[in-house]
């Protein structure tokens, strides 16, 4: 699916000279960027939504002492 990004002048120019000095495109960089880096933005990102969650009385908590007793169950 097509994605348009705006970039930093700074960044724009990274990026084209990295991709002139290796001949690989911007669109080969930019999917590896996102595929690596994912699955660690999704961890911080939900974490910290779960976190407004929970402060706000929106989502609960349970102790570890019932993580594992639900677990040895």
């Amino acid at each position: 699916m097509p994605t348009t990004i705006r970039l930093s002048p700074e960044t724009e120019a990274r990026l084209s000279h990295l991709t002139r000095e290796t001949g690989r495109s911007k669109a080969f960089y930019l999917r590896q960027l996102i595929e690596e880096n994912l699955d660690d933005l999704e961890d911080i990102y939900l974490a910290e939504k779960r976190l407004e969650n929970v402060r706000a009385g929106q989502s609960g908590t349970v102790t570890a002492d019932e993580v594992w007793g639900d677990l040895e169950d």
